[in-house]
């Protein structure tokens, strides 16, 4: 059986990209197709896998700012035809609309957000992005149900993105969590950081309201904020940050595996498909403090892996840190919480659905 795996873009390390290499765990021998490959910007990982990038790649600016290919791309996947007997697509708006010489599942992290969300994703700011967002928006709409049509089968990362699929598509989609990549292991600690901080691991984009934590903090002056991550919403954030507030563009993960361990939470604000982050903080036996959003409401526990917020906003956030810390929580509780997610089930699973697929086509 040839399988054959498509993503997006690789060029960032995000949530996306680890279920990536959890796929390419189930299928070492798959080649990964995408649009734009950036080695120093993503997981390690990648460079062991046989990444076949599309003829742009070629163009380093498209590599760094992969936004700037926002025109291209709908074209460029349709255009993409994908060998092998099952073709797994990982997409988040893009690659849904490979075309496969075989049987084609969707792995759907969320229906493109800045189609369906524009206001959202975007958090009505305006710019090149959402100028070509309202140019694009009516030909991208029917472009992108036709890629979903053209699909075998559907998978969502959760509930909320399930529902979603359902509303949009028509279709029934089967939920199969990712699994929390990032794993207990060796760990590096961070240089001039002492244990007990809060720690909020995100892009640094609208829709992940990291503004409202940075905020939240601001009136929190005895606690501390550690933000991992970087994107387009950098300086705007470090110049309302207050001094509690340390930001780290990028981590090893031996480092980022430390900062799990020695925060006290984990924090996020954002409107999260998935809500991987949860599942990470608490494999390390960390609890965390979440909007009542989304992902979340699969991956986190309300009183026993962690606490919710109802609106992203500085009281909201100040209120549930205030929760967290005066809660004792059960390491062993929430460890066994995260390994409901675990990366061999996660692949056990897929491998079953690749192969029926395989037998469905005959």
């Amino acid at each position: 059986m040839r399988v054959s795996v498509v993503h997006d873009y690789v060029t960032q390390r995000g949530g996306a990209e680890r279920v990536v290499l959890a796929m390419l765990e189930a299928f070492p021998r798959a080649p990964l197709y995408t649009s734009l490959y950036e080695p120093d910007r993503t997981f390690p990982g990648f460079r062991d896998a046989d990444v076949i990038a599309m003829p742009m790649n070629r163009f380093v600016p498209l590599r760094r700012w992969h936004r700037l290919a926002f025109p291209l791309l709908a074209q460029a996947f349709s255009r993409l035809e994908v060998p092998g007997d099952v073709v797994v697509c990982s997409s988040s708006g893009w690659s849904h609309a490979a075309r496969s010489t075989g049987r084609k599942i969707v792995y759907c992290h969320t229906p493109a957000r800045w189609l369906y969300q524009p206001d959202r994703y975007l958090r009505r700011r305006r710019g090149p992005a959402s100028a070509a967002l309202a140019l694009l928006r009516p030909r991208l709409l029917e472009w992108d149900r036709r890629a979903a049509a053209s699909a075998h089968r559907y998978l969502a990362n959760s509930s909320e993105v399930g529902s979603r699929i359902r509303s949009l598509y028509g279709v029934e989609a089967e939920v199969l969590p990712p699994p929390p990549a990032l794993e207990p292991g060796p760990e590096r600690p961070v240089a001039a950081l002492e244990p007990g901080f809060f720690l909020c691991v995100s892009r640094l984009l609208p829709y992940k309201n990291v503004d409202a934590v940075v905020r939240a903090f601001r009136a929190l002056p005895d606690e501390r904020l550690v933000i991992v991550g970087s994107g387009p919403e950098h300086r705007r954030l470090v110049a309302e940050a207050a001094t509690n507030v340390r930001f780290l563009l990028s981590v090893t993960d031996e480092e980022l595996r430390w900062l799990y361990r020695a925060c006290a939470a984990h924090i996020s604000a954002s409107y999260e498909d998935f809500g991987l982050t949860p599942l990470e903080a608490a494999s390390f036996g960390r609890p965390s403090a979440v909007l009542r959003f989304g992902g979340f409401l699969d991956t986190v526990v309300e009183g026993e892996t962690g606490a919710f917020f109802d609106e992203p906003d500085q009281d909201s956030i100040r209120a549930a840190v205030a929760e967290v810390r005066g809660r004792a929580w059960d390491e062993d509780v929430l460890r066994a919480h995260a390994d409901r997610f675990s990366t061999t089930r996660f692949v056990q699973r897929l491998r079953e659905i690749v192969q029926a697929e395989a037998e469905a086509a005959g």
